[in-house]
């Protein structure tokens, strides 16, 4: 396994990513070997996201403009959520692809994010290349349209994307998801509409994780 200093060439991260050389454990280990209000930077510069292109047209109304989610609240939420390489994590509203990736490398497990701006679709799918992550794919259009057709999806993932009708939209619509089979649903600084089918694992003030069905 590849060693390398992660805080002082994000470089050698990147190649060892992409090729392979860096386990699951290693990577962990490596961020939170990192001051936690370092992190953020960090990443984006073994991502290659140090530019963020402005919001596009296609940003509907009522929707957030794009927001990297914090590297702290994605390591929690994965020990919260237990997720491992046999799930298949599902984040609605995309963005450029870093918490795909992240969760990806983290957990081994299956990426996909639905992203209504073509731009930050292009961006996302980019950053998939070039880290050689055949395991992330990311779907252009609205979350609130496609979330009910991704049914082998075990994690659903949201980060202020929408509010209001929309995010209540998008929970009815995976409860029959979560009647045949268990899913979990985190959110990150977004409280969840109240449903008799999602029972907390964790809620704090920044994170909340539920468990859907039997």
């Amino acid at each position: 396994m590849m060693k390398c200093e992660p805080a002082s060439n994000p470089e050698a991260m990147r190649l060892a990513l992409s090729t392979g050389r860096m386990s699951r454990v290693g990577f962990r280990a490596a961020l939170e070997a990192i001051p936690e209000r370092a992190r953020d930077g960090f990443i984006d510069r073994v991502f290659g996201l140090e530019d963020l292109p402005q919001d596009g047209p296609e940003l509907p109304r009522g929707c957030v403009p794009y927001l990297p989610t914090p590297v702290n609240a994605l390591l929690k939420m994965i020990d919260c959520a237990g997720l491992s390489s046999s799930d298949v994590f599902v984040d609605l509203g995309a963005g450029l692809g870093r918490t795909l990736a992240l969760i990806h490398f983290l957990t081994g497990a299956n990426a996909i994010g639905i992203e209504i701006q073509s731009e930050l679709v292009r961006g996302s799918r980019e950053l998939a290349s070039r880290l050689n992550a055949r395991d992330i794919s990311v779907i252009e259009g609205d979350a609130v349209e496609l979330a009910r057709e991704l049914t082998t999806g075990s994690v659903f993932f949201l980060y202020c994307p929408f509010s209001g009708d929309r995010l209540e939209r998008v929970i009815d619509d995976l409860e029959p998801m979560a009647r045949q089979r268990a899913i979990r649903v985190c959110s990150v600084d977004l409280p969840l509409p109240s449903r008799r089918w999602l029972t907390p694992l964790s809620l704090s003030s920044d994170l909340a994780v539920y468990r859907g069905g039997a």
